[in-house]
């Protein structure tokens, strides 16, 4: 192939594995829900594609969307990483939230958005959160929520940290409905959010290879002087110790979803 030829191929037709490092043809990786064929790698997903490939098809319809947030302690630079932030995901927040069916089952359905100020949970997140539990709770509905997050919101401060308060007590209103709530930890689940609602589901799932854990590696070694396992801030470690109840690939989620809806609902 001459150089020229090279030069003009589209952008965006191929992505590289950062698992294996094989590069692997757009199309292709759409049509595998972005799983590497090779290695099995999970992808990120998008918010938007985690309702498109869990909700049955034109069931969705989102609630709160309007909803935006503000910058309450005047933090630099931070509406400048909001409007960055959204026009690149084309969402107002890091999360979003609806009514939908899945497998023919009424659900209130969640999904975090990992590429909106890397998923983290500010006062509009919290807040998005606390109304899908409640609204579910009212409704006597099933939840169902994708966390993907790097934990709190470091530009709200306080604000952010009460968000974790907020979202717990509102999953215990859903309990005492005698409704489930099914949490799936996704690549990334860390620090606010899996310490919150992300740790309280009636089951809980994780996709293969999915980062979990409260504090990060490099924070844990840092602070306390001491060396940690990779492999201990993995769904695998976290399903061998208790705290996920499966591990699903993607392909086999939203079946295995529908599945616990039909038996818990």
């Amino acid at each position: 192939m001459r150089r020229a030829e090279v030069e003009e191929m589209p952008a965006g037709l191929w992505q590289k594995c950062p698992k294996c490092a094989v590069l692997v043809y757009q199309k292709d990786l759409e049509r595998d829900l972005y799983v590497c064929r090779r290695c099995g790698h999970h992808f990120r997903l998008s918010a938007v594609d985690r309702v498109r490939i869990t909700a049955d098809e034109g069931t969705f319809e989102e609630r709160d969307a309007e909803l935006h947030p503000a910058n309450p302690l005047a933090f630099p630079e931070y509406e400048e990483k909001l409007a960055r932030d959204r026009q690149k995901t084309g969402l107002p927040d890091a999360y979003i939230w609806g009514e939908c069916t899945i497998g023919g089952v009424r659900t209130v359905l969640g999904a975090a958005e990992a590429g909106f100020l890397m998923g983290s949970m500010g006062s509009v997140v919290g807040e998005k959160v606390a109304r899908t539990f409640e609204h579910a709770a009212q409704e006597k509905l099933p939840a169902v929520v994708f966390c993907a997050s790097g934990g709190a919101r470091m530009q709200e401060g306080i604000l952010s940290l009460m968000q974790m308060a907020k979202t717990a007590g509102a999953v215990e209103r859903l309990a005492s409905s005698k409704k489930p709530y099914i949490s799936v930890l996704t690549d990334p689940t860390t620090a606010g959010v899996l310490a919150s609602f992300g740790s309280l589901g009636d089951m809980i799932i994780a996709e293969p290879g999915a980062l979990v854990g409260f504090a990060g590696r490099r924070v844990i070694e840092q602070g306390l002087k001491v060396r940690v396992n990779p492999e201990s801030q993995t769904a695998e470690f976290h399903l061998a110790h208790g705290l996920v109840d499966m591990i699903t690939s993607r392909k086999d989620m939203q079946p295995t979803i529908a599945w616990l809806l039909r038996y818990l609902a």
